[in-house]
C-alpha cells in the first residue's frame, strides 16, 4: 500500500467516524416549539471542524446530508428524507457545512491553544449556523426574522454548553492523540502553543 492510498484510506475513516459521531449525537434531542429542536449534533459539528479542519470536516457534513437525502434517518429525532431538505431545520444543516470550514479555519490561524477552540467553535458553530438557520427558518415557517431570532435564544444556552463541551473534549484528545489533529497536506502534526 502506497502511502498516499495509506492516507486517502486514513482520511475517508475519519471523515465516517465522525459522520457517525454526528448521527449518533442526533439521538440526544429536546423538542421546541417552533419545529427546530435542540440536538446534540451541532456538538458533532463543532468538533469535526476542530479536528479535522477545513478541507475534510465538510465531507463529514456531506456523508450525514447524503444519508438523510436517500431516506436515511441520521437527524434528529430519526429523520429523514428529501423533506427535511425544505423544511424549517434546513438552514441549519446548510449552516453546518459553512460552520465547519470557519471552526476549521479559524482553529488553523495559529499555535494550537484552548481559547482559540472555543473561539472557533462560537463562532463557526454557533453564529455561522445561526446565520443561515435563523433567517431559512423565519422565510420556511412564515414568521417575522425578528420573532425567529428572538425565538432562537432559548438554543444560546444549550449551544454554549456544546461550545463549551468541544473545547474541553478537543484539548484532551490533542493531549492524549495529536496525530488526530494532523494537517490533511502532509501528514504534519498542527503546531502546540
Amino acid at each position: 500500500m502506497t502511502a498516499s492510498t495509506r492516507d486517502s484510506s486514513a482520511t475517508l475513516g475519519r471523515v465516517a467516524v465522525f459522520a457517525a459521531l454526528i448521527i449518533v449525537l442526533g439521538t440526544v434531542v429536546v423538542p421546541l416549539p417552533g419545529g427546530v429542536p435542540i440536538t446534540g449534533q451541532t456538538l458533532g459539528v463543532m468538533l469535526a471542524g476542530l479536528v479535522l479542519g477545513p478541507r475534510v470536516a465538510p465531507w463529514s457534513i456531506a456523508l450525514v446530508l447524503a444519508l438523510a437525502a436517500v431516506g436515511l434517518p441520521v437527524l434528529a429525532g430519526g429523520r429523514g428524507g428529501l423533506g427535511v431538505f425544505v423544511g424549517p431545520t434546513v438552514g441549519y444543516l446548510i449552516g453546518w457545512m459553512a460552520g465547519v470550514v470557519v471552526i476549521g479555519l479559524l482553529m488553523r490561524t495559529g499555535r494550537f491553544a484552548w481559547w482559540r477552540c472555543a473561539v472557533a467553535a462560537l463562532v463557526g458553530g454557533v453564529l455561522v449556523v445561526y446565520a443561515f438557520g435563523i433567517p431559512v427558518q423565519a422565510l420556511v415557517t412564515g414568521v417575522p426574522l425578528d420573532l425567529t431570532a428572538l425565538s432562537s435564544l432559548a438554543f444560546l444556552p444549550g449551544d454554549l454548553i456544546k461550545v463549551t463541551a468541544a473545547t474541553l473534549i478537543v484539548v484532551t484528545l490533542r493531549r492524549a492523540y495529536p496525530r488526530a489533529f494532523a494537517d490533511s497536506r502532509g501528514g504534519r502534526e498542527l503546531a502546540t502553543a
